[in-house]
């Protein structure tokens, strides 16, 4: 009885002592979390990525599998078809409009709230001066469903003009076609071609923020896989807690201004003014939805949805606050 009491002790001990090492050392395999994100550069889409560069996401035990795709359209298909867990910065009225037909999609966070970030442009030569000059003409957004799809049909209707909204993919695709001719507007956002704009290659005509209703609202959110929701919560509120703590971290340490350029490929200038005149921490605050009565009106109004969302609909569709 005292041997097996005795070796008893030792296996106890040993167990205990990989223990400690195990999480000394990072040896449990962290959850993995696939993420798709629209548009690298943009400030509001470096949260994750720089969170899981300097250890935040780590420390919570999650590791982030990260691809980029051409806006919103894409990111949205990629969470239905479950290759990604989450999207980063889809439209939200694409999403209501995904939703109301099955899709098994979620919303669990803001990305970014207002317009101020989004910007339309021309070339230096254009005879286009404001968005108002833009009848007739071919004005780009990235895809289907995203926040720079609503802008540009809002343009139409608070301006009261008419032009071809043409769909082009990411900022860089719009700048190519905007300077070889195919469409006259281009798009961006916050960082984003900001120097192109300050060196003269562009001229800025107008941000969204200056139809009133797209600054009191919440253009874009994180959204989940409801597979991923259900089955895998507690990884999920995890993200979010880390996802928290790295926006207090790019709003608090110096340094993350410096972390922002280099993973964008931006100069730091550019960064920094981009920052300061684009980005309150306010806007990036994951967890409310602005205006969702005028995100309702807009959906329908733009054909996202056949009639307004029930209560229990959006009950459904907003797990926000995520805790």
């Amino acid at each position: 009885m005292g041997i097996k009491s005795g070796r008893g002790k030792i296996l106890a001990h040993g167990v205990a002592t990989l223990l400690v090492f195990c999480l000394s050392t990072g040896v449990f395999a962290a959850d993995q979390l696939k993420l798709a994100i629209g548009q690298k550069g943009a400030f509001e889409n470096a949260v994750a990525p720089l969170g899981g560069e300097v250890g935040i996401f780590k420390k919570h035990g999650i590791e982030l599998e990260i691809v980029y795709t051409q806006g919103s359209g894409e990111t949205v298909q990629a969470v239905i078809s479950g290759s990604a867990d989450i999207g980063v910065s889809a439209g939200t009225l694409g999403v209501m409009s995904v939703f109301a037909k099955g899709a098994p999609v979620r919303i669990f966070g803001a990305t970014m709230h207002g317009a101020n970030d989004l910007f339309w442009y021309v070339r230096p030569d254009s005879p286009i001066k404001t968005f108002r000059d833009m009848a007739g003409k071919t004005v780009s957004y990235s895809t289907r469903g995203s926040s720079t799809n609503t802008a540009v049909l809002a343009f139409k209707d608070f301006f009261k003009i008419a032009f071809k909204e043409t769909p082009v993919g990411g900022p860089a695709s719009s700048f190519t076609q905007m300077m070889s001719g195919q469409v006259d507007v281009g798009w961006s956002g916050g960082t984003i071609l900001l120097d192109k704009v300050f060196d003269g290659t562009v001229r800025l005509i107008g941000r969204a923020s200056e139809v009133p209703d797209l600054q009191n609202v919440t253009p874009r959110v994180l959204i989940v896989n409801l597979n991923t929701l259900e089955k895998r919560r507690d990884v999920m509120l995890r993200f979010m807690a880390a996802y928290r703590e790295t926006r207090e971290w790019l709003y608090s340490d110096p340094k993350a201004l410096e972390a922002y350029a280099k993973w964008g490929e931006f100069k730091l200038e550019v960064a920094q003014k981009a920052f300061e005149t684009t980005y309150p921490k306010a806007d990036l605050d994951p967890d409310v939805i602005r205006g969702i009565d005028l995100l309702q009106r807009d959906a329908v109004q733009f054909k996202y949805i056949p009639k307004e969302l029930s209560a229990e609909q959006l009950a459904d569709l907003l797990r926000v606050p995520f805790k």
